[in-house]
């Protein structure tokens, strides 16, 4: 008999003597352990029979959801999330297996108050964090080195998601983040911490098809070459998109105004709109004592505008846009007595470029000249192709000390220099007579004349911070930090935090969190020129925001877990685009005074050895001054984990988004929420743990998800009937561990 089977037998024997009982979570089941009569307890024969692998191994899934998890994102040290300075989460490269996450917008949806909704161009996400609509007001990092764009202040005009196979885990901070982070950590922060050598043992092959034609395949890897470690991960995807129907665009309204005229409609609405995508991502890791080195490629392809920047289809526009990243950093936590040392130097280049003409407005578009004089004709439409490079360049230095008995203080410096090096403008109007130019003659290249739309500019920042953590009783601590960053083109900005932790029991702990944060400008806030719509605005100023939290974390069990936040924040210097009747075009302004505030509610739970489940509720009310205005908004997510046999595991996912209010100039009806539910089954660790099956059904019920558009200032939107999302669609996926 084999030795598998003789600890087989021992076990099956267990059973029979021993009955039922539960099983600890985090044990290894041994024929040399004296627990583990106890630890089999309630397993049924064929359980017993088709075990194959330690029940650690088979429920570590369950355990993850409810241990006290531990997060660096806070503070720049790994410590635990009851006792972080922050409101934070984390999502684990487990979770994201689990829930079959495709994108790093999936994975950011099981974050509590954490809402993706879509752009209209090419459905580019828009992050909510607490009703901010923070597409520009998250900062957002891979490996601590942030990756906001100097250009839209987000994360690129042709942003074309982000795969999740390298994700290891994904660290945010759920509020303000500017006194350790500086810039645009406002509403948040998120940290995509990727996978090294410890991440991937050997090497893993896999592949995943799905609803749209969507293709994903990809290449894990990590070893030791004598000294150095090595993780490499390769992952391409293609899709068709799922080409959502478009009622009507600008356009369409701009031919109902011009109908009376007898000029013939020109808009291609009602149609669908083309969302086909290539994504090649590439992240290479390399670490030697101290040292670690980490290149990075991002390159989306053949990407379709579908709808453009005007809110008007445009079936044939392609861009493609490509990121290349390069971090060196040496980190000691013994340099010297008490001192723990991290050094960075970093780079990140960005190439976003068109591959098709961008048709702004449609093939025989016509507007009207000023004072009635006419019609300009377009009859091959407006085509503007922009071209955007910018490189980012930083070296940061911090150092904790720790010689103190109830004091750790970290200290840190740093320089950015931010160049957009690059604009590229090519057009088929005439910058002097506003007339269209026959393609036949080739598009007009404006780049480095003063009819461009966007002129080059640098930006460098230099900062310090100081930070002190003082644990004066052993039930309470108190972090307090500040921040001073000098930018060279809108000034100084200091930003302090203050965290009073209080534990008095190992399972629970409240916190008194403080903060400021700020948002510099984005260079299409300051310099857009030469647009008939829109212009930037070198005064103004960087936005702020004040937030007060209270914070509490209860583990009733090793098996269940709540938490509960509650905020308010003060949104000052807003930056928005509002029409200036004297010059006929909207102009960037530091607007109105903003407030908000929310609850936000968790619960984890392991209900047995084979079952877990979490869920968490966000409300949040969000008032615009002095209109006084106020939305509510409410949001869901519930996820259930259930091991069905040995190795077959089912995870389902609920998200359910509340009523969505309109501002006051939008005559539309409020749009209605919507109940989302994904599910995923997987066989993990199939002949000899080499194979790993997974089918998911997305949006199982088929519900008619539909995300937001907004009006301008101005009371118009050019998409009356929001952005519908995918219907139930599928995939498999199958991975080879070598």
């Amino acid at each position: 008999m084999s030795a598998r089977h003789t600890y087989f037998s021992i076990c099956f024997t267990a059973w029979v003597l021993c009955g039922a009982q539960s099983v600890p979570a985090n044990s290894t089941i041994s024929p040399d352990n004296a627990s583990t009569i106890q630890q089999l307890k309630q397993l049924d024969v064929a359980d017993l029979l088709e075990l194959e692998v330690t029940l650690d191994e088979v429920f570590d899934i369950f355990d993850a959801l409810v241990q006290q998890q531990h997060v660096q994102v806070a503070t720049g040290h790994k410590q635990s999330i009851a006792r972080a300075p922050a409101v934070t989460s984390v999502i684990t490269a487990q979770d994201i297996e689990a829930t079959g996450a495709h994108d790093l917008d999936d994975v950011l949806e099981m974050i509590p108050g954490f809402h993706v909704s879509r752009r209209t161009t090419a459905y580019n996400p828009i992050y909510s964090l607490r009703g901010i609509q923070a597409d520009f007001q998250i900062l957002m990092m891979i490996n601590d080195v942030p990756i906001n764009t100097l250009y839209t202040g987000g994360r690129n005009a042709v942003w074309g998601g982000m795969p999740v196979k390298q994700i290891a885990r994904v660290e945010v901070i759920r509020g303000p983040g500017s006194a350790i982070y500086g810039a645009d950590a406002f509403a948040g922060v998120i940290n995509i911490i990727t996978k090294n050598k410890d991440d991937m043992q050997g090497t893993k092959i896999g592949s995943r098809v799905g609803s749209y034609d969507s293709t994903d395949v990809w290449l894990e890897h990590g070893q030791k070459w004598g000294a150095i470690d090595v993780g490499l991960v390769l992952e391409y995807q293609s899709t068709e998109g799922h080409d959502p129907w478009i009622h009507s665009d600008a356009q369409s309204l701009m031919d109902q105004s011009l109908a009376p005229l007898g000029l013939p409609a020109v808009s291609s609405a009602p149609a669908t709109a083309h969302l086909q995508r290539k994504n090649m991502d590439m992240n290479l890791d390399l670490g030697v004592d101290h040292w670690r080195l980490r290149l990075g490629y991002q390159g989306h392809y053949d990407t379709s505008l579908g709808i453009n920047y005007n809110e008007v289809l445009d079936p044939d526009g392609r861009a493609e846009d490509q990121r290349y990243r390069a971090e060196l950093s040496y980190h000691n936590p013994l340099l010297v007595h008490n001192w723990d040392v991290t050094a960075r130097l970093s780079y990140l280049d960005m190439q976003s470029s068109p591959t098709a003409n961008q048709t702004q407005l449609p093939a025989g578009f016509m507007r009207p000249l000023p004072n009635n004089q006419g019609l300009l004709s377009y009859p091959e439409g407006i085509i503007l192709n922009p071209g955007i490079n910018e490189r980012q360049t930083r070296f940061d230095l911090s150092t904790f000390y720790f010689g103190f008995e109830q004091h750790s203080i970290r200290l840190g410096i740093g320089y950015y220099y931010g160049d957009l090096y690059k604009i590229e403008h090519h057009t088929n109007v005439d910058p002097m007579t506003g007339m269209s130019v026959p393609l036949a003659q080739g598009l007009l290249n404006l780049s480095d004349t003063p009819f461009v739309f966007l002129p080059e500019e640098t930006r460098s920042n230099g900062y310090i911070f100081a930070q002190d953590t003082w644990s004066f009783n052993h039930q309470w601590e108190l972090t307090t930090g500040l921040r001073y960053d000098h930018y060279s083109d809108f000034g100084g900005t200091l930003n302090p935090r203050f965290a009073l932790v209080w534990q008095p029991l190992s399972q629970f702990s409240a916190k008194l969190l403080y903060g400021r944060a700020f948002r510099a400008p984005a260079f299409i806030e300051l310099y857009t020129q030469n647009n008939p719509t829109a212009i930037g605005n070198k005064e103004v100023d960087a936005e702020t925001i004040n937030t007060t939290e209270l914070a509490l974390n209860y583990y009733a069990s090793e098996h269940l877990h709540f938490a509960a936040n509650i905020y308010t924040f003060t949104w000052k210097d807003a930056l928005q685009f509002q029409f200036d009747p004297s010059l006929n075009v909207s102009v960037v302004q530091n607007v109105e005074q903003r407030s908000g505030k929310g609850l936000e509610l968790e619960v984890r739970w392991k209900v047995n050895q084979r079952l877990s489940m979490l869920a968490n509720y966000a409300l949040q009310r969000f008032t615009q001054n002095p209109l006084n205005v106020t939305y509510t908004h409410q949001d869901a997510y519930a996820r259930a984990d259930w091991l069905l046999r040995p190795k077959w595991y089912l995870n389902g996912q609920l998200n359910w988004i509340g009523n969505r209010e309109r501002a006051p100039s939008d005559q539309r009806e409020d749009l209605g929420g919507y109940t989302r539910v994904d599910m995923t089954l997987r066989y993990k660790d199939i002949h000899d743990r080499r194979w790993n099956v997974a089918f998911g059904v997305r949006n199982v019920f088929n519900q008619d998800v539909i995300e937001q558009t907004f009006v301008s200032e101005r009371g118009i939107t050019g998409l009356q009937h929001d952005l519908p999302m995918p219907g139930r669609h599928y995939f498999l996926e199958l991975s080879y561990q070598f």
